[in-house]
């Protein structure tokens, strides 16, 4: 899916940002962070526009977005990339409309979902966010502050069942890179304490 967000938005890179303490998950379910930021690059390695950053890793305190977003303004326009499930979340985050200040964010609707950006729920998030409303992706003015509704093809897993096939000690073959695999198994990462 990552792939298919650079070709569509002609993006010169994208970045990926692990999270050190990420507010909304159960710190108990994860990996360490350092452990997380290295499957990340192993996952990544091969592809010449994905890059891996450190500036949650080594920031202390929860993991807000806007934090992060703010220590990355200078690299350029930014774009935030979420699920359509995390869209109808913003207004949980921290400064959510400062988020969608500091980058655009592109929405996409997870496969097998349906997202109509005409609900209340979606209309509440972007009157709260004081955004205009969504523009397909390849219409997109570059200053315009819309959002952009792109639709991706992405493989219908889900980081949670990831964490619980390695946790009950099932295949993850086919579900990751072969790297990020073996990695799991050499650290013996979400296996239940014996």
């Amino acid at each position: 899916m990552a792939d298919e967000v650079c070709e569509a938005l002609r993006l010169d890179r994208l970045l990926l940002v692990p999270a050190a303490q990420p507010p909304h998950k159960p710190a108990a379910e994860l990996a360490p962070a350092a452990h997380r930021y290295r499957m990340t690059a192993l996952a990544v390695r091969e592809h010449p526009r994905f890059e891996v950053s450190d500036v949650e890793v080594t920031r202390s305190g929860p993991s807000y977005t806007v934090d992060t977003l703010t220590a990355l303004q200078d690299r350029g326009r930014l774009h935030l990339i979420i699920g359509s499930e995390t869209f109808l979340d913003l207004l949980n985050w921290r400064e959510p409309r400062r988020v969608a200040a500091l980058a655009r964010l592109v929405v996409i609707p997870r496969n097998g979902m349906g997202f109509d950006p005409e609900t209340p729920a979606a209309l509440k998030v972007m009157r709260e966010l004081g955004l205009p409303g969504f523009v397909p992706v390849g219409v997109e003015p570059p200053d315009d502050p819309a959002p952009i509704l792109l639709h991706a093809a992405s493989l219908p897993i889900s980081g949670s069942d990831l964490r619980r096939r390695a946790r009950e000690g099932r295949s993850l073959a086919f579900r990751m890179p072969e790297a990020v695999v073996s990695y799991i198994r050499d650290q013996q990462l979400y296996r239940p304490e014996a």
